[in-house]
């Protein structure tokens, strides 16, 4: 039995080519790769970056924005979220107070300095998205949809 045949009888596909898992795990690290590239001239990671952003989109609808709304807003690890807040605050960026409402909560804001800086960040995240994504052409949105397909399966 040669190599190829015993492959097809262990792997679901013909080609990793074919495989959308190992595609979409490809992609995302090409992606993240450029992100993290063109944030860290400004100091950022791509999870700072979306925890800063983050913020900002969820206080403009006037709600109190706490480490668990930011992080389910964002679907990341509670203990990483308050690991990357804290190196946020620590860099003047965002404030975590006790939330007035509920002690056990940390309500979160971003400095002026921290929208400063997110606000140079959002452009080299849309710049990035736009090369990165132009490959599609029209398709974006239909890539979005699947992609929010994806996730609303995943709830």
């Amino acid at each position: 039995m040669n190599s190829s045949s015993k492959n097809n009888q262990i792997f679901q596909f013909e080609s990793p080519d074919h495989s959308p898992g190992f595609l979409l795990w490809q992609v995302s690290n090409l992606w993240q790769r450029k992100m993290n590239s063109g944030l860290s001239k400004l100091g950022l990671t791509h999870v700072q970056f979306v925890l800063l952003a983050g913020i900002i989109w969820l206080n403009q609808g006037q709600e109190t924005v706490t480490q668990a709304k930011l992080a389910a807003h964002a679907k990341t690890d509670i203990m990483m979220t308050s690991k990357v807040l804290r190196a946020l605050e620590q860099r003047g960026l965002v404030k975590r107070e006790i939330d007035a409402k509920d002690t056990r909560a940390k309500s979160l804001t971003v400095t002026q300095e921290g929208e400063d800086l997110a606000v140079a960040a959002i452009h080299i995240v849309n710049r990035i998205d736009h090369d990165f994504f132009s490959t599609l052409e029209g398709a974006v949105t239909d890539f979005n949809a699947h992609l929010l397909k994806i996730l609303e399966a995943s709830r």
